[in-house]
C-alpha cells in the first residue's frame, strides 16, 4: 500500500457519528467505513462501499472541494489536519479502474426491458445511467460533443484532472453495457417530443454553461469572453505577452486564469468584490494560483470595460462588505470615489453562468432560468426529468453526481410499480 495512504488511514478516528460523511460529503458516501477497510488492506471491499453511492471516485477524490465538505467537517481538523479523505478516494477508485472491479458488480432486473434515454453526458448523466444500469435499464447517453464528460472533458483543465482518469472512469461504467450516440445536440438532432415517445423516461442533464454577464458598460467589447465558453470549447485567443483581468472567485476563474497564465499571459489579476475567504473557489486551487504568480484583488469590483473597439483599459472600484438585514453573509458595497483604472488587453467573465436558453424553451422555468422540477426532479413535460445544473443544483462535480443518483433511484422506484 501507499505509505501516504497507509498514513492516512492510520490518522483517520473512525468516528462514530461519521461527521465526514452526514454532513460534509454531498453523496454521504461511507468514509469512516472504507478507511476502515483500506487500513485492513481490504482495498476491493473499500471499493465496493465507495461505488454504493458514486461512481466517480477517481475524480471526486481529485477535484472535489473538500476543505468545504468533507474534510471541512472531518473531527481531526479541530485541533489540527483533517484526514486526507479526497486522496484516500482517488486511491481506492484508481485500484478499482486498473483491476476492473466493476465487472463484479451485480445487476438487479428491477428495470429490466425499460428503455431510459439521459441526454448530457456530463457527471449528473453519467452517474445516474450507472445506476440505471445496475438496476437493469436499457440506457443510451446522447452526447452533444464526440466526447462524454461535460465539464469534465470540457471544463476542467488537464492539469488538475487528467485525460486518462477520465477515459477510465467513463470506460468503466459503459462497460455495464451502456450505448452512447455522439454529436446529438438538443434542440438539432434531438426533439424532445419525439424522443419522450421511444423512451419510458427521459433524463436531461446538459448542464448550464454560458456565462452570466455583468451587464457592465463596454462588456461587447472585443476582447471579452465568457470563463465557461473559454474553458468548453479550448479555443483561447493570443494571450502571450497581455494583460489579462478575470472576474470572478469561483472554480471557473480559478481554471481560466492558470490556464490563460500558462499560455504566456504577462500577467494575470482575478478581480473578486469580496474577501478572500468569502471565495467559493476550493482553497488549494486558489493557493496554487497564487504560487503561479496570479495576482489577486480582493474586495474590488470591476464598474466599465473602457475601449474604442477592443478592451484597453477596465474601471474598477473598492468594496467594504457590509451585513445586511434578513442576510447571513456579508454582502460588498462599493466605497464611493475609490475608482481608479488599469491597462487592459483582455477581460474574461467568471460570475457564473445560466442555461443556454433555446435547448430548454419547451420547458416551464422556475424564477431563476433554470427548469423547473418537482420534488421527484420530473419537468413540466411528464416522465422527463432535470438534474445537474439544469436544474439549478449546485455547481460542483459531487451535487451533480448526487442528482444523477437521486434522480436514477426515483426512476427506478416509479418503474417497480
Amino acid at each position: 500500500m501507499n505509505e501516504e495512504i497507509q498514513k492516512e488511514v492510520e490518522y483517520c478516528l473512525n468516528c462514530k457519528m461519521k461527521p465526514c460523511s452526514n454532513k460534509g460529503c454531498p453523496l454521504n458516501n461511507d468514509i469512516p467505513t472504507f478507511i476502515k477497510l483500506v487500513k485492513e488492506n481490504n482495498i476491493e471491499d473499500a471499493y465496493y462501499t465507495l461505488v454504493k453511492t458514486t461512481i466517480l471516485g477517481s475524480i471526486c477524490g481529485r477535484i472535489c472541494p473538500h476543505y468545504k465538505q468533507c474534510m471541512g467537517s472531518c473531527v481531526r481538523g479541530i485541533k489540527g489536519e483533517s484526514v486526507q479523505i479526497g486522496d484516500i478516494e482517488a486511491y481506492i477508485s484508481d485500484y478499482g479502474l486498473e483491476h476492473n472491479l466493476i465487472k463484479n458488480i451485480s445487476k438487479t432486473s428491477e428495470l429490466n426491458g425499460k428503455n431510459i434515454a439521459i441526454i448530457g453526458g456530463g457527471p449528473a448523466g453519467i452517474t445516474c445511467s450507472y445506476f440505471l444500469a445496475r438496476a437493469g435499464a436499457n440506457v443510451t447517453i446522447f452526447e452533444k460533443h464526440n466526447k462524454l464528460g461535460g465539464i469534465l472533458e470540457h471544463g476542467i483543465p488537464q492539469f488538475r484532472l487528467k485525460p486518462d482518469i477520465l477515459e477510465k472512469t467513463i470506460n468503466s461504467i459503459l462497460s455495464l453495457g451502456i450505448s452512447v450516440e455522439y454529436n446529438k445536440e438538443i434542440g438539432k438532432d434531438i426533439k424532445i417530443k419525439e424522443i419522450s415517445k421511444k423512451f419510458d423516461k427521459v433524463v436531461l442533464a446538459i448542464g448550464a454553461n454560458v456565462s452570466s454577464k455583468m451587464n457592465i458598460q463596454g462588456e461587447d467589447l472585443k476582447g471579452v469572453y465568457g470563463g465557461n465558453e473559454l474553458l468548453e470549447t479550448n479555443n483561447y485567443p493570443d494571450f502571450t505577452g497581455k494583460i489579462v483581468a478575470v472576474i470572478g472567485g469561483g472554480n471557473v476563474a480559478m481554471d481560466t486564469s492558470r490556464t490563460i497564465q500558462r499560455l504566456g499571459a504577462k500577467k494575470v489579476f482575478v478581480i473578486y468584490r469580496r474577501a478572500e475567504e468569502q471565495m467559493p473557489a476550493e482553497q488549494k486551487e486558489i493557493e496554487a494560483a497564487k504560487r503561479e504568480g496570479i495576482e489577486f484583488l480582493f474586495q474590488n469590483n470591476i464598474v466599465k470595460i473602457i475601449g474604442k473597439e477592443k478592451v484597453e483599459e477596465i474601471e474598477c472600484i473598492k468594496t467594504k462588505l457590509v451585513q445586511k438585514e434578513g442576510e447571513t453573509r456579508l454582502s460588498p458595497v462599493n466605497i464611493e470615489g475609490s475608482n481608479y483604472n488599469m491597462r487592459m488587453d483582455y477581460v474574461i467573465m467568471a460570475v457564473g453562468s445560466k442555461p443556454e436558453e433555446k435547448d430548454i424553451e419547451n420547458f416551464e422555468k422556475n424564477k431563476w432560468g433554470y427548469v423547473n422540477i418537482n420534488e421527484k426532479m420530473e419537468t413540466s413535460i411528464p416522465n422527463i426529468y432535470a438534474i445537474g445544473d439544469i436544474a439549478g443544483n449546485k455547481a460542483t462535480v459531487a451535487y451533480a453526481s448526487k442528482s444523477g443518483r437521486d434522480v436514477a433511484n426515483e426512476i427506478i422506484e416509479e418503474l417497480k410499480k
